[in-house]
């Protein structure tokens, strides 16, 4: 069978701020976002949260005055959170959170169709019996790409699809799509998984349990750990460090129970050579990348996202120690990413004429099992 992992950044809409030319140009709007939705959890709004509240709705137009700007927009539900006196500034009504129900929400826009076409592209060339897939909307987005969009490049539609929703407010979660004779057969979701300092993954640690062809059970842990963009590096690190030793702590457990075929599979956010990752690579580990197996065919680079450098190397096909020993042969799948300022630095697809056409900027790992 063939498994293969690939971050597929939304597949016909995305948010207005991760759809800008460079990630740097969303990463404010982003911050801003995730803070304001942090404020508006206290119980109580002192006069600095308040303060603050007013301060970054400030800096977008039309989110204090009209309760939307370009890039965020203001879910008032019931109760009332701002008030607008007439020729005076705009002050928090609420007194904390039981007073109102509400959020905030990124303003989305459609992605390019050339762009969800190349997508789809990118799938029939990996022939995937067993797709994990990254920063997916949800599973009804899914189903509609698998039927609609996969079909119209000629390419075989998924016959299993799941996706269980995970933390993240920007609706970038983790799924699977498998074929005829690999079907979904148990799964398990950490959403809720804590630790002394909080809630452990930004998105999911989603278990997806296969039963093969041949009969055999695959067990995956699919993950998209804390990302790079946004928020303090040391906290983001943290953060990935934290996740990665919960997923360790899930995959002895899976050992424990008897489980053989298993793989940690994702963008995990982080190059192999920093510490976050040492509780699934280092420490012990018996976990082993597809990138170094030895049935492992590359291309010279070794990152997986932008231009593939070795400060690009985020995403993982990691497997146990019976699953590695059924290794026939493992690969990338770079074309459907432009790469270099002018998209030349190695092959794209034709149909990728400029760079937002590009599928995505992370290139897929696949790995062919014997199982």
């Amino acid at each position: 069978m063939r498994l293969a992992t690939f971050n597929v950044e939304n597949m016909f809409e995305r948010a207005k701020a991760m759809n800008l030319d460079t990630w740097a140009d969303g990463k404010t709007v982003l911050e801003d976002f995730k803070q304001l939705n942090e404020l508006i959890q206290e119980p109580k709004y002192t006069e600095e949260i308040k303060s603050k509240l007013l301060e970054i709705m400030g800096c977008h137009k039309g989110l204090l005055t009209k309760g939307e700007s370009e890039f965020i927009l203001l879910r008032d539900i019931r109760g009332k959170f701002l008030y607008r006196p007439k020729k005076k500034p705009v002050e928090i009504a609420a007194e904390g959170r039981g007073d109102w129900i509400g959020w905030f929400e990124l303003v989305k826009e459609p992605v390019k169709e050339t762009t969800t076409e190349n997508l789809a592209r990118v799938m029939g060339l990996l022939n995937a019996d067993a797709m994990c897939v990254i920063e997916a909307e949800n599973r009804i987005s899914l189903k509609r790409f698998s039927e609609d969009v996969l079909s119209k490049v000629n390419v075989a539609p998924f016959d299993h699809i799941m996706l269980i929703d995970g933390n993240d407010d920007r609706g970038i979660d983790v799924g699977i799509m498998s074929k005829q004779g690999y079907e979904i057969v148990r799964m398990l979701s950490h959403v809720d998984d804590k630790d002394s300092t909080g809630t452990i993954f930004s998105r999911d640690c989603a278990e997806y349990e296969i039963k093969t062809a041949k009969g055999n059970t695959l067990l995956l842990l699919v993950n998209h750990f804390k990302s790079k963009g946004y928020g303090k590096p040391a906290e983001s690190a943290a953060k990935r460090l934290r996740q990665a030793k919960r997923v360790r702590e899930i995959y002895g457990e899976r050992i424990d129970d008897g489980y053989d075929y298993i793989a940690v599979v994702g963008d995990l956010n982080e190059i192999p050579d920093e510490y976050p990752m040492d509780p699934l690579i280092r420490e012990g580990s018996t976990l082993t990348d597809i990138m170094v197996h030895p049935k492992f065919k590359g291309d010279g680079r070794q990152g997986t996202h932008g231009n593939g450098t070795k400060s690009g190397k985020l995403d993982y096909i990691l497997m146990s120690p019976e699953l590695s020993a059924k290794v026939t042969k493992g690969g990338i799948e770079r074309r459907g990413v432009w790469g270099g300022k002018n998209g030349t630095l190695f092959p794209h697809l034709p149909t990728i004429k400029v760079e937002k056409d590009a599928a995505s900027d992370h290139a897929a790992l696949w790995v062919d099992l014997d199982i």
